[in-house]
């Protein structure tokens, strides 16, 4: 009788391990799509504000640095791959002083940075301060100055100066 139990025992403890060999066998997958949406976009900052130029003696002083020093620029931007994000500055119009101007086009810049470029302000057209080709994150400086002249009459002369940075 013992025999026939261990025999049972031992039939029965197969059964339950080939059931469940044969359940582990058995396994089913199933997929998630992922998908991201990356738009174009584009982040300036500017360390001031503002930038100024004291007066001074025409002769020892024919260019004038602005009194903030230079002005840190930090353009990021999202872009397709091989596009050229641009940064740009156009200024509002001329320097006044009520009826008096000083031509905009005797403010120049300075830059560092890679991408960064110098120029001179325009009324008229937007100037490059830099361009890059793809996506990132972008540091430079801007260096103003002013031509100085004794042709300028007396005066509080000011003007805007408006950035656009454009990734497309």
């Amino acid at each position: 009788m013992k025999p026939i139990r261990f025999l049972l025992l031992g039939t029965a403890v197969l059964a339950l391990v080939a059931a469940h060999t044969l359940r582990a066998a058995t396994t089913t997958t199933a997929s998630v799509t992922v998908s991201a949406t990356v738009a174009a976009m584009a982040r300036l900052s500017l360390s001031s504000a503002t930038i100024s130029f004291a007066s001074a003696d025409p002769d020892t002083m024919p260019s004038i640095a602005a009194a903030e020093g230079a002005i840190t620029i930090s353009a990021k931007g999202k872009t397709s791959t091989g596009s050229t994000i641009t940064l740009t500055v156009l200024a509002s119009d001329d320097l006044r002083s009520g009826s008096d101007a000083i031509a905009i086009s005797n403010v120049t810049w300075t830059a560092t940075g890679a991408g960064f470029a110098a120029g001179t302000l325009s009324r008229t057209a937007a100037q490059p301060v830099g361009s890059w080709i793809n996506s990132g994150s972008r540091t430079g400086t801007q260096a103003y100055a002013l031509a100085n002249s004794w042709n300028y009459a007396a005066g509080n002369y000011t003007a805007t100066a408006t950035y656009t940075l454009t990734a497309p």
